[in-house]
C-alpha cells in the first residue's frame, strides 16, 4: 500500500524536480513552505545519493545579464550593476 500521506517534504521536492526544473518560489508555492525551508531541503537533496543528480541552471541578471555561480541560494543583488532584477536558479533532478 503506497502512503502519499507520509511523504516527506523533502521527498515531495525531489519528486516535483524529477519531472521539471523549478526554481526556490515556484516549490515553495507548490508545497506552501518557506521559501529558506526549500533552500535548506535542496542543499540536502543535493548531497543525497537516493534522490539522483541535481542540475543547475544558475541565477542571472536580467539587466546586465551577469550568469551567477551555479549555487543552491537565491542572490538578492548583481554585484556588476547593483541590480535587484534577479532570475533565480533553477533545479532538475536527473
Amino acid at each position: 500500500m503506497e502512503s502519499s500521506l507520509a511523504e516527506t517534504r523533502r521527498g515531495k521536492i525531489a519528486r516535483m524536480l524529477k519531472v521539471t526544473d523549478m526554481s526556490p518560489s515556484e516549490i515553495s508555492s507548490a508545497i506552501g513552505e518557506k521559501v529558506s525551508y526549500v533552500v535548506d531541503d535542496l542543499v540536502h537533496i543535493s548531497r543525497s545519493r537516493k534522490y539522483g543528480f541535481m542540475m543547475v541552471l544558475p541565477a542571472r541578471c536580467l539587466k546586465c545579464g551577469y550568469v551567477f555561480k551555479p549555487e543552491i541560494k537565491v542572490p538578492k543583488r548583481c554585484p556588476r550593476c547593483k541590480s535587484t532584477w534577479i532570475s533565480e536558479p533553477r533545479f532538475k533532478l536527473v
